[in-house]
């Protein structure tokens, strides 16, 4: 008897290691002894190249973001196109927006010094997105590591998966819901929206044709921005008029005068379910970037490879 019990016990042992090799938990000290500089080397990299160009901070962000949104957290935003499959890099919202792949490249080139064949392209973005944050004045958090690198990408994902800058509320709600995201998350993490730019082509029709914007704003943002499709399409304005490269929550101060340089941001004080939030972050930077940090954990942990999925690409922009 104790021995078929010993048995049953170092099975169920050995089934809880394999099933783990696919199944495996990410964990904020992944790579503690396998790469134990890794922290440190991203931060200097990312701090270098925001000290470069401040709103290279937002740009890291952002590929997290639309990283995680397609497929999962992967590192799939990184890879070129190949003759076997279009990639994201050129799918509409990232189309001549996404930016920030030599920096990504110097990062990767930097870790793979330290310590080779270890780190994750999709990990590098989820530590550089939270180090843009910190190095623009914004709240801190442990990343939680451990993700592999997707083989593939796929542009119609990308297309489908990414909510435009038309969307409506309950679009947004929808989209971020289908990834485990709630309401409060959505709101906080377009805090995000509190640095970086946008072309005019993405926020033409809201300052031309919506009427829930602020007039003086509205012509503000037409100087640089004409009406006609075509002519001044990638014209740069802040999503955040006052401190483009400074994270706090200016931006849901804007929202409430109706300064969102988006459709999409100002749905969000649009007199809809998410006004009170706004107001909320809008008076509290403490209760927003805590919401923040919860957004950004829980966006990192969307259906990530690990165990023997995936990879660890030796070059961010392509398979091994």
């Amino acid at each position: 008897m104790a021995s078929s019990s010993f048995v049953a016990i170092a099975t169920f042992a050995f089934l809880a290691l394999f099933m783990g090799s696919s199944t495996a938990q990410l964990s904020t000290n992944f790579y503690s002894s396998s790469c134990p500089n890794l922290l440190t080397t991203v931060k200097s990299a990312v701090q270098s190249a925001i000290s470069k160009e401040a709103r290279m901070g937002a740009s890291l962000l952002r590929l997290h973001f639309h990283d995680c949104f397609v497929n999962g957290c992967d590192g799939s935003i990184l890879l070129d196109d190949t003759s076997s499959f279009k990639g994201e890099k050129t799918a509409a919202p990232n189309l001549n927006s996404a930016r920030g792949f030599d920096v990504v490249d110097n990062i990767k080139s930097a870790v793979e010094k330290a310590c080779p064949g270890v780190v994750s392209c999709a990990d590098l973005l989820a530590i550089a997105a939270r180090d843009s944050v910190v190095t623009l004045g914004g709240p801190s958090w442990n990343v939680k590591l451990g993700r592999r690198d997707s083989k593939t990408a796929s542009q119609g994902a990308a297309n489908s998966s990414i909510p435009p800058p038309t969307s409506s509320l309950n679009n947004l709600i929808s989209r971020f819901q289908a990834l485990g995201l709630s309401t409060r998350d959505m709101v906080a993490l377009a805090g995000s929206h509190t640095i970086g730019q946008a072309r005019c082509t993405n926020f033409r029709a809201h300052i031309y044709n919506d009427t829930n914007i602020d007039s003086s704003f509205a012509q503000t943002r037409q100087g640089n921005c004409p009406r006609t499709v075509g002519s001044g399409d990638n014209n740069l304005a802040p999503l955040d008029l006052q401190t483009p490269t400074a994270f706090e929550n200016n931006y849901y101060k804007n929202l409430v005068n109706r300064r969102g340089l988006l459709h999409s941001d100002q749905e969000l004080f649009n007199g809809g379910s998410t006004d009170s939030l706004v107001r909320t972050y809008s008076n509290s930077e403490s209760t927003f970037n805590s919401d923040f940090v919860t957004g950004m954990i829980k966006m990192g942990d969307i259906s990530p490879l690990t165990g023997s999925n995936g990879e660890i690409r030796k070059n961010c922009r392509k398979a091994n």
